[in-house]
Order: C-alpha cells, then structure tokens, then sequence
C-alpha cells in the first residue's frame, strides 16, 4: 500500500512541469528587460510602480473580473495590503540588484529563499524545521557567502538588495501560505498587484523618467505582461500537482537566466557564483527530499491507523 502511495506521490504531470518551466522563463525575461532599463537609466521605484500597473489591468483581464466578483471579496484587506508591499519590496530590491549584479548572481541568491521560509515557518506559522532541515539552511547560506563573499573587493551593494528582495519575498510567501485557507486564489493574485500600485503611485510619479523611445516604451510595459502571466502559469501549474511535486523545476530557471545573461549583457557567472548555486540548489533540493519523504511517511501511518480501526470495527 505505501508503495501504490509512494508512485502516486512522485508522477508529476508533464503539463505541469512545463507550465513552472515557462514560468521560470517568464520570470528570467522579467529580470533581463528590468536590468536593460535599469542599465538604460529609468529609475527602479518606477520601473518596479509600471510592471504592478499593468499588472493589474492584466489580473482584471485574465480573470475576467466583470463576471468574477470574488476576486474583489477579501476577509483581511490589510493583511491582503502588507502583503503586496511585501511583494513591491521583493521586486524594487531585485530590480536595484540588477544594476550591479549579473542575472545569474541575483536567481542563485533568491534560490536561498526556500530554505528562509523554512526557517521562518517556524516563529510564524507554528511549522517548525527538524535539526537536519536546519542544518540544510546553513548549508544554503555557505552558498550565499559564497556567492556575496563579505569583506573582499567582490561583495557589492547590490548583494545587499538581493539578500533583502529574498527576505521580502519570503515573508510574502509566508503571508501566501497564511491567507490561502480564507482567501481566493484571484483576490491573492489582484490584490498583491493593486495594493503596491496603489500605494507607491507618489513614489512611481515621482521617481518616473519617461523612456526615450517606442522601444523602451514597449520594455517597459512588457514587465507587468511577463510578472503577470509568470504567476499565472504557476497557478495552472499548481493546480496539477503538488508544491512539493514542483519543487525541483524552479531552480532550472538558472538555464535561463544565464542564457539571457550572456546573450543580452555578455555576462557569464564566474567559478564562485557557480559553487555558491550549487550549493543553495543542492540545500534546496535536499529539504524538497525530506519534505516528500515525511508526507509519505505521515500518509503511510495515516492509512495503517485507518486500516487498525476498520479491524475493529
């Protein structure tokens, strides 16, 4: 029987794989147009305020909201408003990293974040991590100083704003986790876009530097298409099977970053980036393990219990 269990739990839907697969592509074309409009000189408050606007005509679109009223009902706004800040802060400080740092050093540094939401599961869900998931979180974070290597001619200040655009996402994903037992996956989607758009629209005017041509114009708004769908497809994606099924396939977003990076700015990681992902890959994967194998043993014991009470019954 835990067998039967054990084959069920692994097939993960192909579909499903290419969905986070594309995601991850999406997510790379985010990252590259920003650094190209960084580098060109737009503001990064700005350019972070634009890819939520047309976020938000996206998510009124994709859901159809004129015959979709639940994606406005919410049982916590501020919760729902904390929330897309949270988010707004992951991207402005990814987007200020992408001015210093190669495409490839800001994914490996936010491959980090799984093993911070198991950390901080803990202190603020109740889900607290067994000494070998702890000792995992470590490992990752030799990899994050290894990448950033503190206190030598390599670290930069935008290792700074890659580490706290990780620290950001991560309590948006907790708050995710939080809110998703009484809240709508379309209201989750909406609102973590309306909320940033809305607040930080004095700081997006402010900041704002128009682009300079039709091209950049076309950039521009191209990131509230490529942040939008991304999340989108992982919805479908999730949909299929399970966030522990998934788990893997994100970390094959570094394919693309690296591609994008040498094709677009002539960047290749250097020798320490890459021991420093693999590291924080490898940690990653190992707690995905553990994870999986816990479910299976929870569920394994769930079913003899099950299969006890019927005998006596």
């Amino acid at each position: 029987m835990s067998t039967t269990t054990a084959t069920h739990e692994q097939a993960t839907p192909t579909a499903a794989i290419l969905l986070v697969f594309s995601a991850g592509f999406m997510f790379s074309c985010l990252d590259s147009n920003a650094k190209y409009l960084v580098l060109s000189g737009l503001p990064a408050p700005f350019i972070s305020w634009v890819r939520f606007a047309v976020h938000v005509v996206l998510a009124l679109l994709l859901f159809r909201s004129w015959a979709n009223p639940g994606m406005f009902r919410v049982k916590n706004l501020p919760m729902q408003v904390l929330r897309g800040i949270f988010l707004f802060g992951s991207t402005i400080f990814n987007f200020a990293a992408l001015k210093t740092l190669q495409l490839a050093e800001t994914t490996s540094i936010y491959f980090f974040a799984p093993m911070v939401i198991t950390a901080l599961a803990g202190p603020l869900l109740g889900e607290w991590a067994g000494w070998r998931r702890w000792m995992a979180i470590l490992a990752g974070f030799v990899g994050v100083l290894v990448i950033t290597r503190p206190g030598v001619a390599a670290f930069q200040i935008g290792h700074v704003y890659a580490v706290c655009s990780t620290i950001s996402y991560c309590l948006y994903v907790i708050m995710t986790r939080h809110m998703s037992a009484t809240e709508t996956p379309e209201s989750l989607i909406f609102y973590s876009a309306l909320a940033p758009a809305l607040l930080m629209l004095p700081v997006g005017v402010y900041t704002a530097v128009l682009p300079a041509d039709a091209f950049h114009w076309m950039i521009l708004l191209l990131l509230g298409f490529f942040g939008g769908f991304g999340h989108w497809l992982l919805i479908k994606a999730y949909k299929q099977a399970t966030t522990t099924a998934l788990a893997p396939y994100p970390y094959l977003q570094m394919v693309w970053m690296i591609g994008f990076g040498y094709m677009i700015f002539g960047q290749l990681p250097d020798k320490w980036t890459l021991a420093g992902a693999g590291i924080i890959v490898a940690s990653g994967l190992y707690i995905v393990h553990r994870e999986h194998r816990l479910r299976l043993k929870n569920r394994t014991l769930l079913m003899s219990e099950d299969e006890d009470l019927a005998k006596k019954l």
